[in-house]
């Protein structure tokens, strides 16, 4: 056999050779390095949303994966760089969804109006984000104050609320005077607010907050109240 015909077999396989390794359960999978880290990131979210940071299990996070440990060690160094890197998952999630919403494209009303309703709902389909906020605020944000890509990622709303305010302002719609960070966490901490306490609220008041009627109720209040204090 001459050297040419051995090493054309050998050419011609490595482009598509894909290494098998075993996941959490003894089966073959095919590694994907992207595709492994999201599985991981996915099935972290789940445990720490449940469990809370101390209450999580690496092996639990790896069988939620189908991965093994080792892969998890390899990527995120170990469980509170894990749980880092979910954080920084969560936030950018939520700041994507955010810039999809266009707010420079439309009225400063609404803009805000859009916002707002997104904010909302936003929280009412991700229980998740409520949860690892909370989780990281017990910690006093000891793992996002490490990250610059956290700080990094909100600097974009923040800045596109000021347009929406200063084209409010230049139109007479919009007081003048408006902080955009203040405003933004007057309107997530009244959303974030209802959300995080949701139990106790009804139980307290004795009605059930997570019923339709009661939710479109409080979603109109909501929008009610930051347009009521943003007009001029």
């Amino acid at each position: 056999m001459t050297l040419a015909k051995r090493q054309r077999p050998a050419a011609a396989k490595r482009p598509n050779r894909k290494r098998k390794i075993a996941d959490g359960n003894g089966n073959a999978r095919t590694r994907d390095p992207e595709r492994t880290k999201a599985r991981i990131l996915e099935a972290a979210t789940g445990e720490f949303s449940q469990r809370g940071l101390g209450g999580a299990r690496v092996d639990a996070i790896a069988r939620r994966a189908g991965a093994n440990k080792r892969m998890l060690y390899h990527y995120f160094g170990n469980k509170e760089g894990l749980f880092l890197a979910v954080m920084e998952n969560t936030y950018a999630h939520i700041r994507t969804q955010e810039e999809a919403l266009h707010l420079d494209d439309l009225q400063p009303v609404q803009a805000m109006r859009r916002l707002m309703h997104f904010t909302f709902r936003y929280f009412l389909a991700n229980p998740h984000f409520i949860v690892l906020l909370n989780s990281e605020n017990l910690h006093r944000a000891r793992h996002i104050r490490r990250s610059p890509r956290v700080k990094a990622i909100n600097s974009p709303l923040i800045e596109a609320l000021g347009r929406v305010l200063r084209r409010g302002r230049a139109s007479g719609l919009f007081r003048a005077g408006v902080d955009p960070m203040q405003l933004y966490m007057s309107i997530a901490g009244v959303c974030y607010f209802y959300f995080s306490n949701i139990h106790t609220l009804s139980t307290i008041f004795d009605r059930d907050l997570l019923a339709t009627p009661a939710l479109a109720q409080r979603e109109r209040h909501v929008v009610d109240v930051i347009l009521g204090y943003l007009r001029a």
